[in-house]
């Protein structure tokens, strides 16, 4: 895999953004863009996104967001709004797309937060007010162990990790997949834990969400119930649902074959019924 880097302008600020192609080279495949979660980056994948595209016959776009990985880093005294994962959707994800040249349709599988991000982007390929900013055509989405609210499982889940980070060797850990770790950690851990935050929901937005979608978690997932997947479902009722045994919040690395299966399932049926070429 051949890590790249490209600028965009964001908030009136160059931005680079690592990120790197995976899967075959036929420009009529596929297009799966990969989106991390809260503690990701475009490394911490590892080999779950070429598998995923082997497995399906489609192209990846794998990518750190800005404050992770290769990507540029947070300011130490930049903090994330409550709106960070809506402006990831509807500004950051836009702009890599433009700056990539990539106008083909294109399918969305996101985790954790990115899993969000990943239906914040899908409504507003629906309608959603920032529609606006949209210049690509979302084909579907499947999110993994996605948020759509705040429950105190998750709360409780993100004040462990703060102390694991400030007392044990993740710190260190995440080092290895981050250029400045203090910048993914604290940009995540902070906002998720400033109390105005418990009252964050997406509900509203992807109710409006108009394609195809596949929510999938672990049944026992540290960050988030199962109530976040069958509340999608039931905001947005064609939602494909599956829930995963022996599995927590991470199913590309717990279960990763049963992910793989049903994405494939999942992207060749719907490619087959819509008679898609791309």
């Amino acid at each position: 895999m051949t890590v790249r880097f490209v600028e965009i302008d964001w908030n009136g600020r160059a931005v680079r953004i690592e990120h790197a192609w995976v899967g075959v080279r036929n420009a009529a495949a596929p297009l799966v863009v990969f989106l991390h979660e809260g503690l990701g980056s475009l490394a911490m994948w590892k080999g779950f996104p070429q598998q995923l595209c082997a497995a399906t016959g489609s192209r990846g776009l794998v990518y750190s967001r800005p404050g992770y990985g290769r990507s540029t880093q947070r300011d130490a005294d930049e903090a994330w709004g409550l709106d960070f994962m809506h402006r990831q959707a509807s500004e950051v994800l836009p702009a890599l797309l433009q700056a990539l040249g990539v106008h083909e349709r294109y399918w969305l599988l996101g985790h954790s937060d990115g899993g969000s991000i990943a239906l914040l982007h899908a409504a507003g390929a629906a309608g959603a007010p920032h529609a606006q900013h949209l210049r690509q055509q979302v084909a579907g989405a499947i999110v993994v162990a996605p948020h759509i609210v705040v429950e105190d499982r998750s709360v409780a889940s993100i004040e462990l990790a703060r102390i694991a980070y400030e007392t044990t060797d993740l710190k260190a850990r995440l080092a290895k997949y981050h250029d400045d770790p203090d910048s993914a950690f604290y940009g995540w851990n902070r906002i998720w834990l400033h109390p105005p935050f418990r009252h964050w929901s997406i509900e509203a937005e992807i109710a409006t969400i108009r394609v195809p979608l596949l929510a999938v978690q672990g049944v026992d997932d540290e960050y988030g119930t199962l109530e976040q997947i069958r509340g999608i479902q039931r905001l947005v009722p064609h939602t494909q649902l599956l829930e995963l045994d022996r599995c927590g919040h991470s199913p590309h690395r717990d279960q990763p074959q049963a992910l793989i299966d049903a994405a494939r399932a999942f992207i060749h049926h719907l490619r087959n019924r819509n008679g898609d070429t791309a």
